[in-house]
Parts: structure tokens; C-alpha cells; sequence
């Protein structure tokens, strides 16, 4: 999944919730000058990963898009994976959508210091582009895929991504539904704390 699901599956910790953040953006010769907290995190949003492509609803989700976007289908999926979390934000928590971001944001500002400065940078462009709240959106996810298209081999497999992910929205809901409480339970299992839907 991508920033925002990592970013609300960490417990409320501020330092899970750090190494969540980093943990595709840090190389691994690196772990050892984080704090333990934050080691964690990159560790939990690794395993959140396996979980999450090893789960048959997300697969399911990733074939439906293969034919289209070929080897990016299942990035796709994780990206849309937090367009679906905003639309579906109250059942899986009390705390508001924007004051969430406010608090995230906080957080992620506090530790800048310790990022390196390629990271310091994105975070900067983060928060300033406040990508949070563009995840809830399809002018959001365009802005996001654009970006992404000048880190890929083959950018033209993202053509028609937004048109397709409209398409296909309904069952793309259907599975994030039934996937998300599990992937809720297994953090709360992996790290023994108590995400909990509000309903």
C-alpha cells in the first residue's frame, strides 16, 4: 500500500509511524543509525507489503488491471488502495480525516532532521502538495501518477490509468472492504496494539 495506509496502520506510535514512512526511501545499511522505534517501523511496513501482495483480493485486483498497465498493476493497486481508505475513513476510525493528516504531518515534520536530505526534500514537497488529502481524490491520483511516470522504464503503461481505476471502482471497493480489517488485525497481532474500527 502506499503512504497514507502505512501511515494509519502504525499504532499511533510516532516512531513506528516514522519508519513506516521511510522504510521504501532508507537502504538497508542504513537501519542501524535509526532508533529501534523506528527500525520497527521499516520492519512492520515490510511485512504489511508481504501481507498485503500475498493477500488473494489484492491479486485479484492486481489481474484486473494487468491487461492494462502490465508490470505497474499492482503499484497501482497499492496507490488506489488509499483513494479507497479516505472514502471509506469512518469505518475504520474515529479520529477525522484532515486532523489525521494534520497529526501525521506533525510528526513527520519533527524527525525531518534525522532524514537524509533526498527524503528532507520529498517530505518538504509533501507537505507542501498536502498528498494526503490528494489520495482522496482522482485529481489527486493523476497528480501522483504523473509523478511517478518519470521513474519508469516503460511510462507508457500508465496510460488510461485513471480512466480504468473509474472503470473498475466498484469492485476495487468491494475487495478493499473486505481486505482492509485484515490487514488491520494482523498489525494489531504483529505489534500488539489496538487499531480498531469505530463501528
Amino acid at each position: 500500500m502506499n503512504f497514507l495506509a502505512h501511515l494509519f496502520l502504525s499504532c499511533e506510535q510516532e516512531e513506528l509511524l516514522v519508519g513506516n514512512f521511510l522504510a521504501d526511501l532508507i537502504k538497508n545499511r542504513n537501519l542501524d543509525s535509526y532508533s529501534k522505534g523506528i527500525q520497527e517501523g521499516v520492519q512492520l511496513h515490510r511485512k504489511i507489503d508481504q501481507f498485503t501482495d500475498q493477500h488473494p483480493l489484492v491479486i485479484q485486483g492486481v489481474h484486473r488491471l494487468h491487461p492494462f498497465h502490465r508490470k505497474y498493476a499492482s503499484v497501482i493497486v497499492d496507490v488506489f488502495y488509499d483513494y479507497l481508505l479516505v472514502k471509506n475513513w469512518s469505518e475504520f476510525t474515529d479520529e477525522e480525516f484532515i486532523p489525521f493528516t494534520k497529526r501525521v504531518y506533525a510528526i513527520l515534520e519533527k524527525y525531518k532532521s534525522i532524514m537524509p536530505p533526498k527524503i528532507q526534500i520529498r517530505l518538504s514537497n509533501m507537505l507542501d502538495g498536502d498528498w494526503l488529502i490528494g489520495y482522496g481524490k482522482y485529481e489527486g491520483l493523476a497528480f501522483t501518477f504523473d509523478r511517478m511516470q518519470y521513474r519508469l522504464s516503460k511510462p507508457e503503461y500508465l496510460q488510461g490509468v485513471i480512466e480504468n481505476l473509474q472503470k473498475f471502482e466498484a469492485d476495487f471497493h468491494q475487495e478493499f472492504r473486505s481486505f482492509f480489517p485484515e490487514v488491520i488485525a494482523f498489525v494489531n497481532d504483529e505489534c500488539r496494539c489496538s487499531i480498531s474500527t469505530s463501528k
